[in-house]
């Protein structure tokens, strides 16, 4: 069975994956590596939380995405309650967090320098004086730009807010024990909280509903991870320096796949599938629709194709590529009832063959230029920002640039992304790529009459399909 639909079906089975509602959260969670946030932001983060509901956050920032020149670290103090499932984001829990202090550490003049002048510039009178003119780099000194006591509040110059702690979601699961003489298996905890707005102005009132690279458990992680044990020992005075990669050129050519079950802001779960042919720069694409976190359960599949442009460095997000790609084709295979009503009930016109439309039979909607009710517009450009690196264990990962948290396509320069999403891993390389169609079985379930039973949908999805605000890609 080739290793790219081996894959797939390993992610269709959800891979031992499970998740406690409520979460726990006792402990220490901490990044795997350098994580990447839209603007672009460079940072790591350790989060510890106690079993009191307190919780410190160390958040650390750097000027390079190989997070080895630090600028400044955070220090965040608050308390954290979890509340209800979220009816919007299935498998999240809700919660309410209230910060008590959040304290800044400098790490060179010139990041003292350029916070101050930002947050003299942005805040109100409470913070004009943050730091008085003058006053000279003092390394390992805190300040407070956060205090609930005195009601000040400086951070929003930074760009700060904690609203990611609002969305949670733990998810549980066994990595098989790599060396030969050992046999069993080592438990992984993944902590998955809140996306940010891709949009700057936005961040620091948006209410997640999706996620952002998970932090995994210091105690229970993926092994090897070099970062994970530097990122937990650092403090705000000395922020985790992680080791040094050597830069990848950028290799699309091959197949690759998403690792695990992917959610997108408004609530969208789904699995990647990409095979890029370098020789002649064209790519096609599946795109696989659930509508649950685990992707057991599928609602439409997206099979796209066309080209793309020679790549260009990156002058905005040092170490990514931006690439201009273009879709001129599209089918669309419906994979459940809730879907062919709603693609059957579109105008005449709008999305391939009107009233036609049946599940698990997959129909061309490039005459129609694409599909007005799931957002697809043909022929569409995407402006986008690539990168490729490796794992600890040397397998390729290729990075696509994060969708815009509004739901919007990045089709103009101006919108292309400062960040990325979750990455996919290679899984056939050049030479093994096949084009063949991974399809996925359509599954009714039949009741005992034998009548096709519809699985209910979770309300935020069918509301979500009422405003037609679905997203594709």
């Amino acid at each position: 069975e080739p290793p790219c639909r081996q894959q797939l079906r390993h992610l269709q089975d959800s891979a031992g994956i499970a998740a406690r509602l409520p979460p726990r959260l006792e402990g220490r969670w901490v990044s795997t590596g350098c994580e990447v946030r839209p603007g672009p932001e460079f940072l790591t983060r350790s989060y510890l939380f106690y079993t009191n509901r307190l919780f410190k956050a160390l958040q650390f920032y750097y000027w390079d995405p190989s997070c080895r020149d630090p600028s400044y670290s955070l220090v965040i103090k608050g308390k954290l309650r979890l509340r209800q499932a979220s009816w919007i984001t299935r498998g999240a829990t809700e919660a309410d967090y209230h910060l008590h202090k959040v304290g800044i550490v400098f790490h060179s003049p010139r990041a003292m320098r350029e916070v101050a002048s930002r947050i003299n510039q942005t805040s109100g009178e409470g913070c004009r004086g943050f730091l008085p003119p003058g006053r000279s780099w003092a390394p390992g000194a805190l300040y407070e730009v956060l205090s609930a006591k005195t009601e000040r509040d400086c951070t929003a110059a930074l760009g700060f807010a904690m609203h990611e702690l609002s969305l949670v979601r733990v998810e549980r699961h066994f990595q098989p024990l790599l060396q030969p003489q050992q046999s069993g298996s080592r438990p992984v905890e993944e902590l998955y909280l809140g996306d940010i707005h891709t949009d700057w102005g936005e961040r620091l009132h948006y209410r997640p509903t999706g996620y952002q690279r998970p932090l995994q458990s210091a105690l229970h992680h993926v092994h090897p991870c070099p970062a994970c044990g530097i990122i937990s020992r650092a403090d705000e005075h000395h922020p985790p320096i992680l080791p040094a990669r050597a830069a990848l050129p950028m290799q699309l050519s091959g197949s690759w796949v998403s690792t695990h079950c992917e959610v997108r802001p408004a609530v969208l779960f789904l699995t990647r599938y990409f095979t890029f042919h370098g020789n002649n720069h064209t790519w096609e694409g599946h795109y696989y629709h659930y509508s649950d976190p685990l992707c057991r359960q599928p609602t439409f599949t997206i099979y796209a194709s066309g080209h793309y442009s020679q790549g260009v460095p990156s002058a905005k997000v040092r170490g990514g590529t931006e690439l201009a790609f273009k879709v001129t084709q599209a089918r669309v295979t419906p994979m459940d009832q809730v879907t062919v009503v709603m693609l059957n009930s579109s105008e005449a016109g709008s999305c391939g063959l009107e009233g036609s439309w049946s599940a698990g039979v997959e129909q061309d909607i490039t005459a129609t230029n694409g599909c007005l009710a799931l957002g697809i517009k043909l022929p569409h450009t995407e402006y986008e920002l690539f990168k490729t690196e490796q794992d600890t264990q040397e397998r390729s990962l290729l990075y696509i640039g994060e969708r815009p948290t509004d739901g919007s396509s990045p089709d103009s320069p101006d919108k292309r992304p400062t960040s990325y999403q979750a990455p996919l891993i290679q899984c056939a390389a050049a030479s093994e790529e096949f084009s063949n169609y991974i399809s996925l079985k359509y599954v009714a379930r039949k009741d005992a009459n034998g009548i096709e039973a519809l699985k209910p949908l979770p309300v935020a999805f069918l509301l979500f399909i009422a405003l037609l605000f679905l997203r594709w890609d």
